[in-house]
This record gives C-alpha cells, structure tokens and sequence, in this order.
C-alpha cells in the first residue's frame, strides 16, 4: 500500500566510503529511524575502470537480477556517491534488480536511492520503474543532456510505503528505448520512520 511519493534535493556527485550496514540508528526530533536495508552496490568487486554483466535469474551481492540483464560499475569507471560502484540498470538490454528484506507490518518505510544516467549512449532521456511488492511505486525519469562520466549529475529520490507484512520486495526496473544506455542508481537505502517524518 503506498502513502506518498516525493522527490528530494541533489546528491553529492561522488563518493569515497565504504558500504553501510542495515544497523545504523539515527535520532530525528520526533523520533527515532532506523534502517531495514541499505546497499551501494559494493559488492561483487568489479575491477576498476570496466564494468560486470549479470543476467536475470543471476545474484548480484544481495541484489537478484529480473530483468534481461545490468552492468555493475566498477570504481573510476564514472561517479559514485556511495562507495566507488554503482548500477546501470541496463545491460545490452533493461534490465532490472530486485531485492526482499525484513519489514515490521504497519509501520512506514522511506525509500531512497541516488539516480544518474549513462551518458555514453542515447537517448538521453533514461526512463525506469520502481516497484514495492510487485506493485508500481514511483517512476524513474533522468535527463543526461550535458552530463558525462566525471559529471553524472545524481539527484536524490525518494517515496513512501506502509508495510503490509513482515517482508518487503523493492525492485528497479529500466524502460528505456532503445535499450544499452539506463537509467543508473547509487546508494540505496531504507528507513522505517514514524510517518511524520516520513511525509
């Protein structure tokens, strides 16, 4: 069940630290948000200055492959902000990723992520899809007009959900035509907050 979607201020260009782990606890005036799921795409290490093709039915780190297939970026090979990999949800073709983790049923989770395209190749509109459990959650829409590899450009995005069970399903999908050159992602993180600071 969705409650809201919202976009968010750019985020930094590029990154240097290591991975986060889901046990991080932050305090936020009105109370208290801890992560359910985090991942920079760190994880396999792809040898810097090129990049890996997964294909669907593959594992990627904790990320499963739905969707023909992605490149997983390796580090100098253009921008990251969080670690030095990062996502191009297409590989030859779209593609997709998928990943499940643990939720508490009724509570509020804010999903965000750092979006970029590949500036290598058209069109420079990168389209995409996110989904929560199978059911669409926001639209992934990114301009690459005057980006490149040492400016991609990322803008932080964001949207709400109410969890529904003690499980949660978030997949990134890519829908652009022609495919070869998508939509890339950075830095995923989920928060279970009150919904006030979700909103």
């Amino acid at each position: 069940m969705l409650l809201a979607i919202a976009g968010a201020p750019a985020a930094a260009a590029d990154g240097g630290g290591g991975g986060k782990v889901p046990t991080r606890v932050v305090t936020s005036g009105f109370g208290v948000q801890s992560v359910a799921f985090a991942d920079g795409f760190e994880s396999p290490v792809v040898a810097p200055n090129t990049f890996a093709s997964f294909v669907a039915g593959q594992q990627m780190g904790v990320w499963t492959v739905t969707q023909i297939d992605v490149h997983l970026i390796g580090q100098n090979f253009w921008q990251a902000t969080e670690g030095v990999q990062s996502l191009d949800l297409d590989g030859a073709f779209n593609g997709g990723v998928a990943v499940a983790f643990q939720t508490l049923p009724l509570f509020a989770y804010r999903v965000s992520y750092d979006l970029a395209g590949n500036p290598d190749g058209g069109p420079n509109i990168k389209t995409g899809l996110v989904r929560v459990n199978g059911a669409p959650a926001q639209d992934i829409v990114f301009d690459t007009t005057g980006k490149s590899r040492t400016n991609m450009g990322y803008v932080k995005k964001s949207f709400t959900v109410l969890s529904t069970s003690s499980s949660m399903t978030l997949e990134f999908l890519s829908t652009t035509t022609p495919g070869g050159w998508g939509p890339v992602i950075d830095d995923v993180v989920v928060e279970k907050c009150l919904l006030i600071l979700c909103l």
